[in-house]
């Protein structure tokens, strides 16, 4: 069964794949596309199966497939660059100022009933003071860690009050 798309890489071309392999800023990813492209390269003989390019290179046999195709319909210069991303695989749960009024609401008293905010608390409120329009108590937990902010310790913050016993201070008996 002859194949639907063959790489036949040029001399330059050949030279351009070494050197984007060599580069130390090269990302993995392309790094690995280079592999595929070399053991797929027919005009130095006959190529490995994609199964065994696969497991040669470390990827599925569908990426082995999608570089090839990518070299034979587009161009070496697509199938080596970087894969940028139009939007962010997923859209942050609040801005900056939005974090700063949820830090704000969590240092702040918590309702009459409670003796301190937790996660989903405060998660409600936030969105009963329409600061944002939704989230959930692990967006609000990621904000607060973010700041080192702890919802149980009686000083919130990074820095402890006071010296701690393990420095250095208190290991010296005078």
């Amino acid at each position: 069964m002859e194949k639907k798309y063959r790489v036949e890489l040029s001399k330059a071309e050949r030279l351009k794949v070494f050197e984007t392999l060599d580069a130390p800023e090269t990302p993995r990813t392309v790094k690995r596309r280079c592999m595929v492209l070399l053991l797929a390269d027919t005009s130095a003989g006959r190529a490995p199966t994609q199964a065994e390019m696969a497991v040669r290179c470390g990827v599925s046999d569908i990426s082995v497939y999608h570089t090839i195709k990518g070299y034979c319909m587009e161009g070496l210069g697509h199938t080596l660059r970087r894969r940028e991303h139009e939007n962010p695989p997923r859209k942050a749960a609040a801005t900056g100022e939005e974090a700063a009024r949820i830090i704000a609401l969590a240092c702040s008293e918590p309702p009459a009933g409670y003796a301190r905010w937790t996660l989903r608390l405060l998660a409600r409120r936030v969105v009963e003071l329409r600061i944002v329009p939704s989230i959930g108590r692990e967006a609000v937990r990621g904000i607060l860690k973010k700041t080192s902010f702890s919802l149980t310790s009686a000083s919130s913050g990074a820095s402890p009050r006071g010296a701690a016993a393990s420095s250095p201070r208190a290991w010296r008996t005078s």
